[in-house]
C-alpha cells in the first residue's frame, strides 16, 4: 500500500464532533425549563389563588394587590363570622328576656296602682266623676271638670284639692313613671275675662292640677308635663249635654316604659 493511502485512512478516523457544543448547550437549557416548570407546578395553591384574585382585582378596579377584600376568605374568618353571629343571636335573645321581665313587672306595677285608684274612687262616693282606665300605653285616671272647676274656670276648687293630693300620695309609689296631665274642653266656644279660646282654657286647667300634685315633694316635677288639648280629644258626642260633660275633663296619664308594639291598644281593664 502506497503512502499516500495510508495516510488517507488514518484522516478519516477523526470525525468532525463540533456539533456535541451545542447540542450540550441545548440539553442543558431543557433541563432548567423543567425544572422551572417543576418549581412553578409544586408551588402553594392558596397563595396562587390569592394572587389570582389579586390581579382580577385590580383588573376590574380594585385597590391593589393588598386589598383584603380580594383574597379568598379562610376557613378561620369563617368560624370567626359564624361565633359573631351567634354571639349576637345570644344577646339579642338575652336583651328580649330582659324587656319581657321589666314588662311583666310593670304591668304588675299598674295594675297595683289602678286598684288603688279604683278602691280611693268607691271608698270616697266619687264613681260618677272619676275613672280608670289601663291599655297598652299608659294608666289614665279621668276626672270630670265638675269635679274640679267652676264653669270657664281654671282654679282647682277648695273642696277638690284633697283628691288632687290623694292623687299624688298614690303617684310617688311608682316614681319612675312619666306623668302626663292633660286639659280637654266640650266644643262650645269661650270668650270671656280670662280666656280667648278652649285651648287656653284646657292648657290652664292642666297646669293648675299639675301644680297641686307637685305639692308632695315626693315626686319629681321632671316627670310631669301639663297639655292642653282644647275641644279636640272628645270621648263623647258634643251634641248633647251629656256627651258635652264628658268631654269637660281632666285626665292625669301614667305612661308605660315597656310598650309592647306587637299588641293592639285597646283597653286592657276600666273602671266607671
Amino acid at each position: 500500500m502506497s503512502k499516500k493511502t495510508k495516510r488517507h485512512e488514518e484522516h478519516e478516523e477523526h470525525a468532525d464532533e463540533s456539533w456535541l457544543l451545542p447540542y450540550s448547550d441545548l440539553m442543558t437549557l431543557l433541563v432548567a425549563l423543567f425544572l422551572v416548570m417543576y418549581a412553578m407546578s409544586a408551588a402553594d395553591a392558596q397563595k396562587f389563588e390569592q394572587m389570582s384574585q389579586a390581579f382580577s382585582s385590580v383588573l376590574n378596579g380594585g385597590s391593589g394587590i393588598l386589598n383584603e377584600s380580594s383574597a379568598t376568605p379562610t376557613q378561620s374568618n369563617l368560624d370567626q363570622g359564624k361565633g359573631e353571629k351567634l354571639d349576637n343571636v345570644v344577646a339579642d335573645n338575652t336583651g328580649e328576656s330582659e324587656i319581657s321581665r321589666l314588662r311583666k313587672q310593670e304591668q304588675q306595677e299598674l295594675e297595683k296602682l289602678k286598684k288603688q285608684f279604683d278602691q280611693y274612687i268607691k271608698n270616697n262616693g266619687l264613681t260618677a266623676m272619676l275613672n280608670t282606665k289601663l291599655n297598652q300605653s299608659q294608666l289614665t285616671i279621668t276626672i270630670s271638670d265638675n269635679a274640679l272647676f267652676a264653669s270657664g274656670q281654671a282654679f282647682v276648687k277648695d273642696d277638690s284639692r284633697q283628691l288632687a293630693k290623694s292623687i299624688s300620695t298614690m303617684l310617688q309609689q311608682f316614681p319612675d313613671y312619666e306623668v302626663l296631665v292633660e286639659g280637654h274642653t266640650d266644643n262650645v266656644p269661650i270668650n270671656n275675662f280670662n280666656y280667648t279660646s278652649n285651648w287656653d282654657l284646657s292648657a290652664d286647667r292642666a297646669l293648675e292640677f299639675m301644680k297641686i300634685l307637685l305639692l308632695n315633694t315626693n315626686l319629681d316635677p321632671s316627670k310631669f308635663s301639663p297639655t292642653g288639648q282644647g275641644e279636640y280629644h272628645p270621648i263623647a258626642d258634643n251634641s248633647t249635654a251629656v256627651g258635652r260633660a264628658k268631654n269637660r275633663r281632666v285626665e292625669v296619664s301614667i305612661i308605660r316604659k315597656y310598650q309592647d308594639a306587637k299588641q293592639p291598644d285597646d283597653v286592657i281593664s276600666t273602671t266607671k
